[in-house]
């Protein structure tokens, strides 16, 4: 890991641009995005047939659920969308981000919520690194791109 500096990150002796340090960001968002829009494909088109064990039967509760997993899908579709829209001006756009950080957090821990039924697949484990703590520690560096940029 780097310190920290007013002109950039330092890195093993070496200064990393604030532009560089900034279209680093930039990337990290855009692979990091893939895993939202993807899985949020995944499950529009899937539904319950994603999810590992699925798919569930179809009967009404099942149609249900189903139909919960594919409309849940599209909100984190749209999310990874909201994500990338940052990309562009990334250092201007800290409330979005911000603000799909609360979101994706409050996702989080209701994914861990679930733990008291049990461990889920390593998919959903995933996802749940994804959500407590890669978004939020992108989130702190699209604030520290920010304010290198001049912008909140």
């Amino acid at each position: 890991m780097g310190t920290l500096g007013r002109s950039g990150l330092f890195r093993r002796g070496v200064l990393i641009a604030p532009d560089t340090e900034r279209r680093l960001l930039q990337a990290a968002v855009l692979l990091g995005g893939l895993v939202p829009i993807g899985a949020g494909l995944l499950g529009i088109f899937l539904g319950s047939a994603m999810v590992p064990g699925g798919p569930i039967d179809l009967s009404i509760p099942g149609l249900s659920l189903d139909s919960h997993v594919r409309y849940l899908s599209g909100l984190l579709f749209a999310i990874g969308l909201a994500f990338w829209s940052s990309v562009p001006r990334i250092e201007a756009h800290g409330r979005r981000f911000r603000l799909l950080t609360f979101i994706v957090f409050i996702g989080g821990l209701a994914r861990l919520a679930g733990f008291f039924h049990g461990v889920p697949p390593a998919p959903m484990l995933m996802g749940l690194m994804m959500e407590l703590v890669v978004t939020p520690l992108l989130c702190l560096w699209q604030a520290r791109i920010a304010r290198h940029h001049g912008h909140e």
